[in-house]
C-alpha cells in the first residue's frame, strides 16, 4: 500500500485539477498562511484489514488538499469522523492533521477523485481517471465486502469500480443513488449516505443519527458477511 500511495501522491493526470489543487496551495487561506500545503493527490488511509470502504467525493481544498488526508481539517471530516467514533470505527472523534493520533478501524477511506476540484466538482472524466487508482486500492484490501458512498457522485463511481472489479457490467436499470439505499454484488455490498457537507449538515438534510446508521448498517452487513 505505501509503493502505491507513492505513485499517487506523484499523479499528474488531469490538468485541470492539477493546476487547481497547486493554485490552491500557493495562495492560502488566510487562515492557514502559515502552514504548507500538500496540494497533491491524495491516497487512502485507515485499517489494512477492513471490510468497509468509505468512499467520498473529493478532498476539500484547504481541507484534505492542506493536511495531505481525506477529510481531515475540514468541517465535512469533523462531521464525519465524530460519526465515525461514535460507532466504534475510529479512536477519536476528530481529524485535524496527519500525526494528530487517528487511528481507524475496520474501515478505509478514500475518495472518487485525489485531487481538490474547482468549487468541489469533479468531472466524470476525472472520476474515470481516478478509478485506476481504487481498483488497486481495493485489489490490497481483500477483506472489504461494503461500500459507503457519500453522495451521488461516489455512489456512481462505485458502480463503475464494482463492475470492474467482479469484471461484469453496471447493472441495468442504474441502481439509483439514496440514502440508506443499498446495491448488492458478488463481492460488493453498497450502501447510500449523503455526503456530510456542510450543505447537508448545517440544513438538517443529514444529522449524526442519519450518519451512524448508516455505518451500522455497514459493520453489521460486513461481520454478516464474513461469516459466509
Amino acid at each position: 500500500m505505501a509503493a502505491l500511495a507513492s505513485e499517487i501522491v506523484i499523479c499528474r493526470r488531469c490538468p485541470r485539477l492539477v493546476a487547481w489543487r497547486e493554485q490552491v496551495g500557493r495562495e492560502k487561506r488566510a487562515a492557514f498562511a502559515g502552514e504548507d500545503y500538500a496540494a497533491h493527490p491524495l491516497p487512502g488511509f485507515g485499517d489494512p484489514q477492513a471490510r468497509v470502504l468509505l468512499l467520498g467525493l473529493a478532498p476539500a481544498a484547504h481541507g484534505g488538499n492542506r493536511t495531505g488526508r481525506i477529510f481531515t481539517g475540514d468541517r465535512s471530516g469533523d462531521f464525519l469522523f465524530a460519526s465515525l467514533h461514535r460507532t466504534g470505527f475510529a479512536n477519536q472523534p476528530a481529524s485535524t492533521g496527519v500525526d494528530d493520533g487517528l487511528r481507524l478501524r475496520d474501515v478505509w477511506v478514500t475518495a472518487a477523485v485525489r485531487c481538490a476540484p474547482p468549487a468541489n466538482r469533479p468531472t466524470t472524466r476525472e472520476r474515470d481517471e481516478c478509478l485506476p487508482w481504487s481498483l488497486r486500492e481495493l485489489e490490497l484490501l481483500p477483506a472489504v465486502c461494503v461500500i459507503v458512498c457519500l453522495g451521488g457522485f461516489a455512489w456512481d463511481a462505485a458502480l463503475r469500480l464494482r463492475a470492474e472489479l467482479e469484471d461484469r457490467p453496471v447493472p441495468r436499470p442504474r441502481p439509483r443513488f439514496a440514502h440508506a439505499g443499498e446495491s448488492p454484488g458478488e463481492r460488493l455490498h453498497l450502501l447510500g449516505c449523503f455526503h456530510p457537507s456542510q450543505q447537508n449538515t448545517f440544513t438538517g438534510r443529514l444529522t449524526a443519527p442519519m450518519i451512524d446508521a448508516v455505518l451500522l448498517r455497514a459493520r453489521a452487513y460486513s461481520r454478516s458477511s464474513s461469516r459466509r
